[in-house]
């Protein structure tokens, strides 16, 4: 455990601890390091989804912001 860790207690089934263990062992990781590694993935996963979904929401907000209007139009009102 890294210094000023957190210890936290965790209960799986039998088989979900046999699978932690075995790809701990492939991977040649401990047990502790392969679940912080799978925490942290999908962490940034979610991180990513609220980030793009935020922006996608403030795409559709700055709508009227900007005029539509060229300016070839623009010109052709001001008579020039």
């Amino acid at each position: 455990m890294s210094v000023g860790g957190v210890r936290k207690n965790f209960v799986f089934t039998e088989e979900v601890a046999k699978h932690l263990e075995e790809i701990a062992k492939k991977d040649g990781k401990s047990m502790t390091s392969v679940l912080s590694e799978m925490i942290e993935n999908r962490y940034k996963n979610i991180s990513k989804e609220e980030k793009l979904k935020a922006f996608k929401s403030m795409v559709g907000s700055s709508t009227g912001m900007y005029t539509d209007k060229s300016i070839q139009s623009i010109k052709a009102e001001m008579n020039v």
